[in-house]
């Protein structure tokens, strides 16, 4: 009598090897020019932003530390200050964090630490098309070696780790969708890096991967609120096909309990839809 392999059996088998090959060779995945990649639940995912970044400015707020609220300073709304260190009380939409919020937390993963203890300023993201007063070349790197001790992947031209930003081919700094800099000052002063009193300390977008809860791998456009997550380790920092390092929150918290991992709040959103790779199919 001829064996039959069951269905299911060969269902899964199947399953597994394309997962397997997509696990090789996710390198060939086509994006498209609003997309980038994420990670969550361990999978990789793909974001399709669907408008532009917001930086969320209160009217009490002093953003540019000039003394004067935002209320009664109209100068503080003409460049977007996308802060860390700073927790809003509403999301672009209005809507106040609590049980009805639909806006989900993306952690943004930094790169803080450096693969070859990079001690050469020139090697920092260069000056070439930043905004004008955005800390960028071999000053933003000399800085930036003395707060750190070397030159963070973050913020270098050509980074020695894969990140997710910026889109391949094109220069560090830049990302879909994204602000261009953000500004550090109040995150560097509360992590003692920098003395009071706090000024902008604007810097170019850094080289990044994010991530996203489990119960968010799957979920239609919203507004994301951005929490960067300065990862001081590099044995914990993600792989391109996201079968190493932190790809969920579970190892996130993880990361972040051993010391190796900073949470930061900031002022900053984004706005896409997430699919993992099977929700992009159907």
């Amino acid at each position: 009598m001829k064996f039959q392999v069951p269905r299911l059996t060969v269902f899964m088998a199947a399953t597994l090897l394309s997962l397997a090959a997509f696990a090789q060779d996710n390198s060939k995945i086509t994006l498209k020019p609003n997309q980038t990649l994420g990670y969550g639940s361990n999978q990789l995912l793909t974001f399709t932003y669907t408008q532009s970044f917001d930086c969320v400015d209160q009217p009490t707020y002093d953003l540019n530390f000039n003394k004067i609220p935002a209320a009664s300073d109209p100068g503080e709304f003409q460049i977007p200050i996308c802060q860390a260190g700073i927790q809003p009380t509403q999301d672009p939409a209005g809507l106040g964090f609590g049980k009805n919020d639909p806006t989900e937390p993306l952690y943004v993963l930094v790169p803080m630490f450096s693969v070859d203890n990079d001690q050469n300023p020139d090697d920092a993201i260069s000056c070439t098309g930043v905004v004008t007063g955005t800390n960028c070349g071999p000053a933003l790197g000399s800085t930036l070696i003395s707060l750190f001790g070397a030159l963070p992947e973050a913020f270098k031209a050509k980074p020695l780790v894969y990140t997710q930003c910026p889109d391949p081919g094109l220069p560090a700094g830049t990302c879909t969708m994204h602000t261009s800099r953000v500004d550090l000052g109040l995150a560097l002063e509360q992590l003692g890096l920098l003395p009071p009193p706090t000024a902008n300390y604007f810097v170019p977008s850094p080289n990044h991967s994010h991530i996203v809860l489990d119960v968010d791998v799957n979920t239609p456009q919203i507004w994301w609120e951005v929490v960067p997550v300065l990862v001081m380790d590099s044995a914990d920092w993600p792989n391109r096909d996201g079968s190493s390092g932190i790809t969920s929150f579970a190892k996130l918290q993880s990361a972040e309990k051993a010391g190796n991992a900073v949470q930061v709040p900031s002022n900053f959103f984004l706005f896409f839809s997430s699919y993992d790779m099977q929700g992009m199919h159907h």
